[in-house]
């Protein structure tokens, strides 16, 4: 029975994958592995799987002929598969892909022109579409005849009124899709979920759900759809991130290339790669080393990333009209009580109290009894949420 699917999320220099099993008649997908590739295309590169329970499988260096480019990535992993009994049954193939732009509002099976119409968004993701790209290719090379299903990280928010996705640019522009989009959609969906099982007095209702990671950004729901979200165009918008910026007047980046001379390549670099936590603390992107450091400008780094999520959280609530609860997912956001704390302490305005000892414990609840909004930490599982799509389409036919 071909009832495996292999998730795969192709990063810049990373491959992570999930193996699950499950049939459309199951009640749930069942997880088997789970790993990633890293330092793919760099001196140094590793593969790391563990298993369902979480017990480290494997930990190993990879020479450079295994690791080289998103290509040997997969193909090394397929072996491991393989060699574990993994790819036994595989019934197809799920991936993640940063951008659908205006044409993909659902997942959909891999063609030949579903790929070109992905080529032609790669100008709109051009450090996440091509080795997304990359993957597929690669599994198409090895098994031309296994299914591929592409699942957008842009869909969810294809709900948002006309106004929540409009630019104030001239309509040419707009009309060459130069609008607001929204990321971290499969995140978004996964919490939308399990919010009816976790919570059902607040799955409908006013919710804002703060996607805390390397990459963050959160997103204001009303019956469990998107209404708004602080990314718009690309993934640079919004909150402060890892190595990103987050909100920034354009007027710098003008100033940056008449005074600085700095070109298209320079600006890309600064924004995806050089800012964020890691240019303000000049020390680390990182918020767990932040955290511990007793630097003052991990600390500026800390302040500045938790105040804007205050502005954003008011500007999400002031949209949805008030808010009926707060979601924390996403590795900070799931991991970090020390943030969740302060995030919270900015939102006593909006009628959120914590719970701090439920806040250390972890939740899933940890707002206070009587708290006017409750607050949550729900882990997101953005690969099982993809492999859930495979196996919807595949079902279809």
């Amino acid at each position: 029975m071909r009832d495996a699917i292999l998730v795969l999320n192709a990063g810049s220099s990373s491959l992570k994958f999930s193996l699950f099993r499950g049939s459309d008649g199951d009640a749930e997908l069942r997880s088997v592995f789970e790993g990633q590739v890293e330092g793919i295309g760099q001196h140094t590169a590793r593969l790391v799987v563990s298993d369902a329970a979480g017990k480290r499988r494997s930990a190993e260096s990879l020479p450079a002929a295994e690791a080289g480019d998103h290509r040997a990535a997969i193909a090394r992993v397929r072996t491991w598969l393989r060699d574990h009994g993994g790819v036994e049954g595989l019934g197809a193939v799920g991936h993640r892909v940063v951008h659908g732009g205006s044409v993909y509002d659902a997942p959909v099976r891999i063609d030949k022109a579903v790929l070109e119409q992905l080529e032609h968004l790669v100008p709109l993701a051009p450090l996440h579409q091509p080795q997304q790209l990359a993957a597929i290719r690669a599994v198409a090379d090895d098994a031309p005849d296994l299914p591929q299903i592409a699942c957008f990280d842009t869909a969810f928010h294809r709900s948002q009124p006309a106004l929540a996705q409009a630019l104030a640019l001239p309509r040419e522009l707009t009309d060459a899709g130069v609008r607001r989009y929204g990321f971290h959609g499969l995140s978004y969906e996964a919490i939308a979920l399990v919010l009816p099982d976790l919570a059902p007095e607040i799955a409908d209702q006013r919710v804002v759900v703060a996607h805390l990671g390397n990459g963050a950004s959160l997103c204001a729901m009303r019956g469990r759809r998107s209404v708004a979200t602080t990314m718009g165009f690309s993934t640079l918008d919004g909150l402060v991130m890892g190595t990103r910026p987050g909100v920034l007047d354009p007027g710098v980046l003008l100033y940056l290339m008449e005074e600085r001379g700095m070109d298209a390549r320079g600006l890309e670099e600064l924004l995806y790669q050089r800012s964020g936590l890691l240019g303000v603390s000049g020390l680390s992107s990182d918020m767990r080393e932040l955290l511990a450091s007793t630097d003052p400008r991990a600390r500026e780094a800390i302040d500045l990333f938790v105040y804007r999520i205050a502005r954003e959280l008011g500007s999400l609530a002031a949209t949805l009209g008030g808010i009926d609860a707060l979601v924390f997912t996403g590795g900070i956001g799931e991991n970090a009580a020390a943030i969740r704390t302060r995030v919270c302490g900015d939102a006593e305005w909006l009628g959120v109290r914590i719970d701090e000892a439920a806040n250390r414990a972890g939740g899933p609840r940890i707002s206070a009894a009587g708290s006017g909004v409750s607050a949550w930490v729900v882990r997101t599982d953005e690969n099982r949420m993809i492999a859930r799509h495979v196996r919807t389409l595949l079902a279809q036919g």
